[in-house]
């Protein structure tokens, strides 16, 4: 057992869509501002979390704040952005000592907005892909070419970034350029079990004749990085596959399929960046069943608990992707099973709001880490 636990540090990203909390009509640009959510937002008390250091003013925001309006940056001549032009909100925990910790932080912060957000009519909603927009032109807001169309393609996307620092010894050891290789064989295979984007210009996502998994990781594969890594920000190690979920057990399996790459020298296999773009691009629209897939993420998971254990990691939580692993069955299955049944896209996104654990679980607001399921029992610390 390591002795080095305590140097971990977790962090999560959280992007979410907005609804009319009554019709659960999907909202954007065109029907709310960023002066009225970042209104909003200086407006919710965070001073009883951990402090904020290690986040960023981004411009045109006021106010550091773990919220911010997520969307279209429109820029003066000099490309500064002086407005934005929202696709939804993104929820910035603070740096947290624990996963426990990182997932009660983003509980309180998601039901603070998201009570907040209710006042004002919205409602969060965690879907990766918007359900009817598709499309997105604004004026060149980056001076690189590249850069500008990225920022357009993403109005339509969302996700989550599962942030990892190691510690100075584990960190200091990485080979970076082995590392992307090592990421390139095994990502997609992760991003595969956390699929759950099937609806696209408010129907199922239709390819080639069948009904794809996820249109976000289909249009984002080509030019969105898997991994950015932050050596300038206490070895920031960013994983940016996975999908939007409104479950904190798929972020704690989030956090724990992400250490076991970064932590295990065991894992062997290794790809170029084309390879990763091709892989993608199949498991967007056939997920476990695209070729290889299912190996490679038996791989890590199997491999998982000894790895973990090192340092004192429990890895019971990646119980859930075993799950899927083993049956096939993904979250966008459950979405397409439902649109199907009742033909109704609101019904789909009145599923996708809140933030909830374990079947009816909810976080102790005490902040020691527990989840209550299933009649209020405490169970294991996370």
């Amino acid at each position: 057992m390591r002795n080095d636990r305590d140097q971990f540090r977790f962090g999560i990203e959280a992007e979410y869509l907005l609804a009319d909390k009554t019709t659960f009509r999907p909202l954007w640009h065109s029907d709310v501002t960023f002066a009225e959510l970042h209104e909003l937002m200086e407006s919710l008390a965070f001073d009883d979390l951990p402090t904020l250091d290690g986040l960023e003013l981004e411009p045109p925001h006021r106010k550091l704040m773990p919220y911010v309006v997520e969307g279209y940056h429109v820029p003066d001549p000099d490309f500064s952005p002086i407005d934005i032009l929202p696709k939804g909100v993104e929820i910035r925990t603070p740096v947290c000592s624990s996963i426990g910790e990182c997932l009660n932080c983003l509980k309180t912060l998601h039901d603070r907005l998201e009570a907040a957000l209710i006042s004002h009519g919205y409602t969060l909603v965690s879907l990766s892909h918007h359900p009817t927009k598709h499309h997105f032109e604004g004026p060149q807001n980056k001076r690189r070419y590249d850069f500008w169309q990225w920022a357009m393609e993403v109005m339509t996307t969302c996700g989550p970034d599962i942030n990892i620092s190691l510690p100075r010894e584990l960190n200091d050891r990485i080979d970076v350029a082995d590392l992307h290789r090592k990421v390139n064989y095994y990502s997609p295979a992760l991003a595969a079990l956390s699929l759950a984007s099937p609806i696209y210009r408010g129907k199922l996502w239709e390819i080639r004749g069948s009904i794809g998994k996820s249109i976000r990781t289909y249009r984002r594969s080509v030019i969105a990085p898997a991994i950015e890594l932050h050596p300038e920000e206490k070895g920031r190690l960013e994983f940016k596959l996975f999908e939007s979920t409104n479950r904190l057990d798929d972020y704690h399996a989030y956090f724990l399929l992400w250490l076991t790459l970064l932590l295990d020298d065991g894992l062997a296999g290794r790809s170029r960046n084309q390879t990763r773009i091709y892989d993608l691009g199949a498991v967007a629209r056939f997920g476990l069943e695209a070729e290889t897939v299912r190996k490679r993420s038996g791989e890590v998971l199997a491999r998982a608990p000894a790895v973990l254990d090192q340092y004192d990691f429990d890895a019971g939580p990646l119980n859930i992707m075993n799950e899927r692993l083993e049956t096939g069955r993904l979250p966008a299955d459950d979405i397409i099973e439902r649109f199907q049944k009742h033909e109704s896209l609101a019904d789909v996104l009145r599923t996708r709001t809140g933030l909830i654990g374990c079947s009816d679980a909810t976080v102790d607001p005490s902040g020691n880490g527990a989840t209550f399921c299933r009649g209020g029992k405490g169970v294991k610390e996370i």
